[in-house]
């Protein structure tokens, strides 16, 4: 009888932070880009939704990699029971920032992992809290001068120039960047993926 061998692992994203997450965790893994649009709608919660779309992103990659744990996530923020994507132009975005200025919102991440070839799948959502700094007119100029928000959920980073609009994140940072760690790490381990405890 043969041992049962680890699945390979893909990223379901063209996200490079959530590349460098799973990265900078010893992973080694496959990178392909679904071919699905995020969608949205009022009638569901930002946790129905970005479940929804990491679902989707997921088992489009799955029917090329069957015998792989294909891993799709999304992330959204939301503020006041509005749910917030990524910006379509600058104007957009900088109408984000100044929402957001001084405030707390949430963040959102769901991850969807599934093996069609093990006929498993697996789901959750982590919610981390995030407070910007009070921003002036002039502060998100410069920001969005650094940065590129069309690509990012509520049109920030948490990392590299986000110390400059972000004062406190309560509860996961990696999952304010796009992917929760210590939970995918453990859902992967129960996929049969070897992952280093470091």
């Amino acid at each position: 009888m043969h041992a049962r061998t680890a699945p390979a692992l893909v990223l379901a994203s063209g996200s490079p932070r959530r590349s460098d997450l799973l990265s900078a965790a010893g992973l080694q893994f496959e990178v392909i880009v679904p071919k699905v649009a995020e969608t949205s709608g009022p009638a569901l919660t930002i946790r129905e939704l970005t479940t929804w779309n990491a679902m989707r992103k997921a088992l489009d990659v799955a029917r090329q990699r069957p015998g792989a744990a294909v891993l799709g996530a999304d992330t959204l923020v939301a503020l006041d029971d509005r749910i917030i994507g990524k910006p379509g132009d600058l104007s957009e975005a900088r109408a984000i920032l100044g929402h957001l200025s001084g405030r707390v919102h949430e963040v959102c991440t769901a991850v969807f992992i599934c093996s069609q070839g093990r006929a498993q799948t697996r789901s959750f959502h982590v919610f981390s809290r995030v407070k910007f700094r009070e921003l002036n007119e002039r502060e998100i100029t410069k920001y969005l001068a650094k940065v590129n928000p069309l690509d990012k959920a509520g049109a920030y980073a948490a990392q590299g120039h986000g110390a400059e609009i972000i004062q406190e994140i309560r509860g996961s940072y990696s999952n304010v960047v796009g992917l929760p760690m210590e939970e995918t790490l453990r859902v992967l381990r129960e996929f049969g993926l070897e992952i280093d405890s470091r």
